[in-house]
C-alpha cells in the first residue's frame, strides 16, 4: 500500500535548531520540506561533497594508469589530491604547448637560433614556413608568397632543448599521477557519506534560519522561533509527539490538502517489498494518491525477465553470480538492506529464467535431448499454431484486465466504475481481434460482438459524470482512438515472443559458427571457445538492455496507462544519518 502522509509544522527555539535537527535525524521518520533551503552553510557542504567525490574520481582513474602505485597506500586528503591534479593539469597544459611547438619545427632540425638571429643583425634572413620549408633572404630581397602557406616566426630556443622541458614535464606529470593513485582511495570514499549527510544537515539548518521569526530587539523577552515543515507516516506521527514532549517542540499535524504532493512511500506485503529497489533504481514513484502496483509488478516482470532473456543457461548463470553474492553479504559486517533487496529480486528472476529455460527446452542456444518430447516443449515449439505468440497475447489481455478490473473495484462507490469494466471487454475483444488476424483463432465468437457493444455502452455511458460533459466531453470524441489505442497495447506484448526468440537464434548461430569451423580439432579448441565466449556473451549483454527497454515499458506504459499510473511521484527520503 501506499502509506498516508501527514503535513507537519514543527517549531523550536532558534537557539535550539541544530539540536532540534540532530534530534529528527535520530527519528529518522520526517521527509522534510527543503525547498526554500540553499544558504551559505548548505552551500559550503555541496562544495565539500563535490570536491570529496571529484577527488575520488581522479584517484580512480589514476588507478588505473598507475597499478603499481596504487598499491600504496598515502594518507592524503581529497583536497590535497584536487591539489597534485590541479598542479598536474598545469604541467599538462605546459607539455601540450611544448609539443605543438615540437611538432611545428621538427621539419627545420635541431638549429641554433640564436645563430640565426646573428645572421638576421647581419643582414642575412631565415625565414621559416609552416609546410616545412625554410629559404634565406638578403638584404631587401622578398619572400616568395604561397597561398596557404604562412611565415613562422623564430623558436625561442633550439628543439632539442624543447625535447628536454617535454620529457622533464613528462616525468613529472607521471610522478603526479604516481602519487594520486597511492592515495587511499577507501579513506576519500568513506568519507562521502557523512558529506552528504553534513549537506542534508546544512540544506535544513538553512531552511529553518530561512523560516525564523520573532525579533529580540523590539524590547520583548520573547526567543525566536524557527520553523521546519515536512511530510511523516501516519503511524509513526505518535513517535513525533513523544519527541516533541521530550525537546519542547510545538507541532501541528494535518491531513494533506488536495493541491499538495506529499511524498510516496510504498509499503507492499513483506514478500514483494524488495521491489522497491526496482523502483529506486529506476528511479519511478507512483503519486501519493495513486494505487500500490508493486505485487503485480513483481509477478509480471519476473515473468517478462524470463521471456525476454529466454534461455535457461543465462538463467542459470545468473543465479550462480546471485549466490555468490548472498555468500558475500552474510560474511559482511555490514549487511546492507538495499544489496539483500536485490539479491531476493535477482534470485526470484534467475529462478524464473531457469524454469522457462525447462519449459522451452532452451539452454545456451541448444536443447537437452531428454527434454525434447515434453509436453510444453513441443507446445511453445510448435509453428503450426502459433502458440507462443497467443501465450505472448494471453499475458498481454491479462495484464490490461487486470489493471482495469482492479481500477473498478477501487471506484465501486462510485458508478464511473462501470467504465473500468467497460475498458475490461473491450480489451478483451481486442485481444480476440488480435489472435483473429494473425490467424491463431479461425474468427471472432458471436458473443464477443456482443459484450464489446455492452462494453462499448458502459464506456460512453459512465466514464463521465453529468457536470463533467461540457470540461470533458471531448473523451468521449477520442473513444475510437483509445479503442484502437488498446489494440495496439495488446499487440505490443508480441515483443515478449520476437525478443526472447531473437536472442534464441543469436546464440544458435554462435554455436554454429564454433562447432563449424572447418579446422583440426587440436586447432579448433581455442577458436572454438573465444566464439561462445564472445558470442553468447554479447547476447547476454543484449538480453539485459532487452529487459530494461521492454520489462520495463510494458509495466509502466502499457499496464500503467489502463490503471491510470502516471509514475509523477517522488519517493519518500527521511531526513537521517546515513
Amino acid at each position: 500500500m501506499i502509506v498516508p502522509m501527514k503535513r507537519v509544522h514543527l517549531l523550536c527555539v532558534a537557539d535550539e535548531a541544530d539540536r532540534t535537527l540532530e534530534a529528527l535525524r535520530e527519528l529518522d521518520a520526517v521527509h522534510l520540506d527543503l525547498s526554500s533551503a540553499g544558504g551559505v552553510a548548505a552551500g559550503a557542504a555541496k562544495e565539500r561533497l563535490d570536491q570529496a567525490e571529484r577527488a575520488l574520481r581522479i584517484v580512480q582513474k589514476a588507478a588505473k594508469e598507475c597499478p603499481a602505485a596504487a598499491a600504496e597506500r598515502t594518507a592524503l586528503s581529497a583536497g590535497e589530491v584536487l591539489e597534485l591534479d590541479a598542479r598536474r593539469e598545469r604541467i599538462k597544459g605546459e607539455a601540450d604547448v611544448l609539443r605543438a611547438t615540437i611538432r611545428r619545427y621538427a621539419p627545420f632540425g635541431d638549429f641554433d637560433p640564436e645563430l640565426a638571429r646573428r645572421l638576421e643583425s647581419a643582414g642575412v634572413r631565415l625565414l621559416l614556413r609552416d609546410d616545412g620549408t625554410f629559404s634565406l633572404l638578403y638584404g631587401d630581397e622578398e619572400a616568395e608568397e604561397r597561398p596557404g602557406v604562412r611565415a613562422l616566426p623564430l623558436p625561442e630556443e633550439r628543439l632539442g632543448d624543447t625535447r628536454r622541458r617535454l620529457e622533464s614535464a613528462e616525468a613529472e606529470m607521471a610522478a603526479l599521477t604516481a602519487k594520486i593513485a597511492s592515495a587511499d582511495e577507501a579513506a576519500i570514499s568513506g568519507a562521502v557519506p557523512a558529506l552528504r549527510d553534513a549537506v542534508a544537515f546544512a540544506a535544513a539548518a538553512d531552511e529553518m534560519a530561512a523560516n525564523r521569526f520573532g525579533d529580540e530587539a523590539v524590547g520583548t523577552k520573547a526567543p525566536q522561533i524557527s520553523l521546519v515543515r515536512g511530510w511523516i507516516p501516519a503511524d509513526a506521527t505518535e513517535a513525533l509527539g513523544e519527541a516533541a514532549k521530550a525537546n519542547g517542540w510545538g507541532m501541528a499535524l494535518r491531513d494533506p490538502n488536495p493541491d499538495e504532493t506529499p511524498p510516496t512511500l510504498i509499503r507492499p506485503p513483506r514478500l514483494f517489498r524488495p521491489v522497491t529497489a526496482l523502483f529506486g533504481g529506476l528511479g519511478i514513484a507512483p503519486a501519493y494518491r495513486e494505487a500500490d502496483v508493486s505485487v503485480p509488478f513483481m509477478c509480471y516482470f519476473s515473468l517478462f525477465f524470463a521471456m525476454l532473456v529466454g534461455d535457461g543457461g543465462y538463467g542459470a548463470i545468473i543465479l550462480a553470480l546471485t549466490l555468490f553474492g548472498w555468500r558475500k553479504w552474510a560474511k559482511g559486517e555490514k549487511r546492507a538492506p538495499l544489496a539483500k533487496s536485490w539479491l531476493v529480486l535477482l534470485t526470484v528472476f534467475s529462478c524464473a529464467t531457469v524454469a522457462w529455460g525447462f519449459l522451452s527446452n532452451t539452454w545456451f542456444g541448444a536443447g537437452l535431448p531428454f527434454a525434447a518430447d515434453w509436453p510444453t516443449v513441443k507446445w511453445l515449439g510448435d509453428p503450426t499454431y502459433n502458440n507462443m505468440m497467443l501465450l505472448c497475447f494471453t499475458i498481454g489481455v491479462s495484464h490490461l484486465v487486470l489493471a482495469r478490473v482492479w481500477s473498478g473495484l477501487c471506484m465501486l462507490n462510485d458508478r464511473t466504475c462501470l467504465s473500468q469494466f467497460g475498458w475490461a471487454g473491450i480489451v478483451f475483444f481486442m485481444y480476440l481481434v488480435t489472435n483473429s488476424i494473425v490467424g491463431i483463432f479461425s474468427g471472432i465468437p458471436q458473443w464477443a460482438f456482443w459484450m464489446f457493444g455492452v462494453s462499448l455502452v458502459l464506456v460512453f455511458g459512465f466514464t463521465l459524470k453529468g457536470s463533467e460533459l461540457k470540461s470533458r466531453g471531448i473523451e468521449l470524441g477520442m473513444l475510437p482512438l483509445n479503442i484502437m489505442s488498446a489494440l495496439g497495447d495488446i499487440i505490443s506484448y508480441v515483443r515478449l515472443f520476437a525478443v526472447g526468440l531473437a536472442s534464441v537464434k543469436v546464440a544458435q548461430n554462435f554455436n554454429d559458427m564454433a562447432l563449424g569451423l572447418d579446422l583440426p580439432l587440436a586447432v579448433k579448441v581455442v577458436p572454438m571457445v573465444l566464439i561462445l565466449l564472445v558470442g553468447h556473451g554479447l547476447n547476454f549483454a543484449m538480453a539485459g538492455l532487452s529487459i530494461l527497454v521492454h520489462a520495463v515499458r510494458l509495466n509502466t506504459l502499457e499496464f500503467s496507462n489502463h490503471k491510470g499510473i502516471s509514475w509523477a511521484g517522488y519517493a519518500f527520503s527521511p531526513f537521517r544519518k546515513h
